[in-house]
């Protein structure tokens, strides 16, 4: 059974499209989901709590409060007891408030509460459903690492005929049987990750550095695991925080002490991707105080400082030469001319499974932002070129792609253990 096991908590919002979401109970059950409801006062208008009972085989809750017995429904424990929310349908109302974090019944207060994945049926009018508001609450909540089940075109209950039918029962149950087995392929391995600058220092006081937030590296640590992998994140100076369990964080300052950290644990990962910025040069020596103009002999007719510079350890060249057939060992190539043949010499030069490239010209791609545009390019200069897309959804990408290197890796050695 796809969900034999899984705790799937149900909210159901006031649409005509609750009726299939008493199909959806019933697919998600037979398939050994354990299920509890959540409706709110609107969807009783279109469908019964008794129907949701008879179906999931569980108490249906409607209230925080109930007035006749004086009981309250914990939403913190629904929220908690989940391994997936799913709201279908979800209304324009629903999705607004969800956006703003509003909180005035139980669904609002379960969502906030929830720790698991969350997955989103919109259903609604077409007029509705392409108003730029309920556009820009959706991206909102894709941001924060929902998933959105896009609706379906056709005839809606208005008799108008386009996009905003929610997902077919059987359509929504394929694509969360489909996320589940995304994570079991990484469940149980271990990965590293690096992320975020290097900061070589000049003085106490300077260093020389560069402008990467970390944000795409945290972003690949989450996403891996939440597909129930072990992350080591060994990270640059960021303000970016790490939320997943799964995550073991190591906070490094320079290139020197970002190649002893991942030298210490490369050999138990059997992933490695290497994202951070690392500087390529650092000062000769750092000063122990703070340098001053008059002490580096600085005037008005001399206004130069002269630093000695050198290079520091290529951390994802020494690794190359220490991987194993068991390992998937993953560059980053950010670059700002001549992009693909530098992209292509690295992936050469430094022996790996693949490498992930963008560009500083791509518009909304690079440091600091939320978003960027990638291409990946594999051993055989096969290149997938994927769309300007929020930082997280990169991550989901690059993972997804891992997931079949691995796969095939696995299928290849197979093969080789079996002599055919």
């Amino acid at each position: 059974m796809l969900f034999s096991g899984k705790k799937v908590l149900l909210g159901i919002t006031g649409g005509i499209a609750a009726y299939k979401s008493a199909v959806l109970t019933r697919l998600l059950v037979k398939e050994g989901a354990q299920v509890k409801v959540i409706l709110t006062d609107s969807a009783k208008a279109f469908i019964t709590p008794l129907t949701f009972a008879t179906l999931s085989k569980n108490p249906v809750v409607t209230d925080l409060y109930n007035t006749t017995d004086g009981t309250w429904s914990n939403h913190v424990e629904l929220g908690r007891w989940a391994d997936i929310f799913l709201v279908a349908p979800a209304t324009a109302n629903t999705i607004g408030k969800m956006a703003a974090g509003i909180c005035d019944n139980l669904l609002l207060a379960a969502y906030l509460s929830a720790r698991c994945q969350v997955y989103i049926a919109p259903a609604m009018d077409l007029d509705m459903f392409a108003h730029p508001s309920v556009r820009t609450n959706l991206r909102l909540l894709k941001s924060f690492g929902n998933y959105i089940i896009g609706p379906n075109s056709g005839e809606l209950a208005s008799g108008l005929k386009g996009e905003g039918r929610m997902a077919e029962p059987e359509e929504i149950v394929a694509f969360l049987a489909s996320q589940f087995l995304k994570k079991d392929h990484l469940k149980g391995k271990t990965a590293l990750v690096t992320a975020g600058p290097t900061y070589e220092a000049i003085d106490p006081v300077r260093f020389i550095g560069n402008h990467s937030s970390g944000k795409m590296g945290f972003a690949l640590a989450e996403e891996l695991a939440g597909r129930g992998t072990h992350v080591v994140l060994v990270t640059g100076p960021t303000s970016q925080v790490a939320e997943h369990p799964n995550i073991r964080r190591i906070d490094v300052v320079s290139a020197q002490e970002m190649h002893i950290a991942c030298l210490s644990h490369f050999h138990k990962c059997d992933i490695a991707i290497l994202s951070a910025a690392v500087a390529d040069y650092r000062p000769l020596t750092a000063a122990k105080e703070k340098i001053k103009k008059k002490s580096a002999g600085l005037s008005a007719s001399e206004p130069t400082l002269s630093l000695d510079l050198v290079e520091t350890k290529d951390i994802l060249k020494e690794l190359s030469q220490k991987k194993t057939s068991r390992q998937l060992l993953v560059g980053f190539a950010l670059e700002t001319a001549n992009e693909l043949n530098f992209a292509k010499e690295k992936l050469k030069k430094k022996n790996l499974d693949f490498i992930v490239l963008n560009s500083l010209k791509d518009k909304g791609a690079g440091f600091k932002g939320d978003t960027n545009k990638i291409s990946i390019l594999d051993k055989n200069n096969k290149i997938s070129k994927f769309e300007l897309k929020d930082k997280k959804e990169v991550a989901a990408d690059i993972v997804d792609y891992l997931v079949q290197k691995l796969s095939k890796k696995n299928i290849k050695k197979g093969i080789n253990k079996n002599g055919n």
